[in-house]
């Protein structure tokens, strides 16, 4: 009996290689990048090249830096911009001191409580930020709800951070809970539990715990939500508009009073110029962190 041994069929490729140069993925993605080509792009490359070169006193068009020069040596645009960065921060150190615990308590917690702490801090997701302003007035305010509960126990009333710097942080702080929360309990979602039972067993207390088995599995999540939230404070208009005071201003009521009431195009493209190389350089530390990350 002759027995003939067969070599084994090479593996079919699971991509065909004629479909693979099809342009059907670039076709997909055409539209989301002109998109964005045309409506974020190109406005930023016009603005930029609108404030750069321009015409001078004599009337010709060359590379001018007058209103940068405006900006950064006019004592009012200085103020604002130092108001808009401490907002900033004040918001993003408040955002991780509030919303670090709430993930923490949700991802190591079960049960019906855990579930109505997590709805409490997703709310402010589905309130409307005018809804927002008009309710934090309505009781923080002069007069408002806490004044009235507190004359009516004979109590002092309190000093009102409503048209103050601290009451833009307020309301941008209680605005951005939801997705600080969603994305740190994104992150933690990566730290097992063998690892935090195998930590407490060599006998590693609960900050022993976070910092060397929990932070560093979600440093990447909190650079996400700290971006995220930063990107959105800075260039944030409504609640600062609401709630804030109106000398100094953050940038955003600053650039739609300099276009709209002062009538001045040119400096309110030049502080949205501004604004933007500050966001874009905290975009690009984001990205290169990420990309350092994934590139352990």
């Amino acid at each position: 009996q002759l027995v003939t041994d067969a070599a084994p069929a090479a593996p079919r490729p699971l991509i065909d290689s004629n479909v693979s140069r099809r342009p059907h993925g670039l076709l997909l993605v055409a539209i989301p990048v002109f998109l964005v080509a045309w409506l974020v792009i190109w406005p930023i490359i016009n603005a930029i090249v609108r404030t750069l070169w321009r015409p001078d006193e004599t009337g010709v068009i060359g590379f001018n830096l007058d209103s940068y020069v405006f900006f950064f040596s006019d004592q009012y645009s200085i103020n604002n911009l130092t108001i808009t960065l401490w907002t900033t921060l004040m918001c993003a150190i408040l955002l991780l001191v509030i919303c670090l615990p709430i993930s923490l308590y949700l991802r190591f917690s079960a049960g019906r409580l855990p579930a109505y702490v997590q709805a409490m801090a997703i709310f402010p997701m589905f309130v409307p930020s005018i809804i927002l302003a008009y309710a934090f007035i309505r009781v923080l305010g002069p007069n408002g709800m806490v004044d009235i509960i507190l004359n009516s126990v004979g109590l002092p009333k309190i000093r009102t951070p409503y048209l103050t710097p601290w009451g833009p942080v307020i309301g941008l702080v209680w605005d951005n809970i939801p997705l600080t929360v969603l994305i740190l309990l994104s992150g933690l979602g990566n730290v097992a539990n063998q690892a935090i039972e195998a930590a407490r067993d060599v006998g590693a207390n609960r900050l022993q715990v976070f910092w060397h088995i929990i932070l560093p599995r979600i440093s990447n999540s909190v650079l996400v939500a700290i971006s995220f939230a930063v990107l959105g404070i800075f260039s944030s208009f409504t609640l600062p508009y609401l709630l804030g005071p109106a000398s100094p201003e953050m940038m955003g009521p600053f650039m739609n009073r300099t276009f709209r009431e002062v009538n001045d195009p040119l400096n309110a493209i030049t502080q949205a110029v501004i604004t933007f190389c500050f966001c874009i350089a905290f975009g690009l530390f984001y990205v290169r962190s990420v990309a350092r990350n994934q590139g352990k």
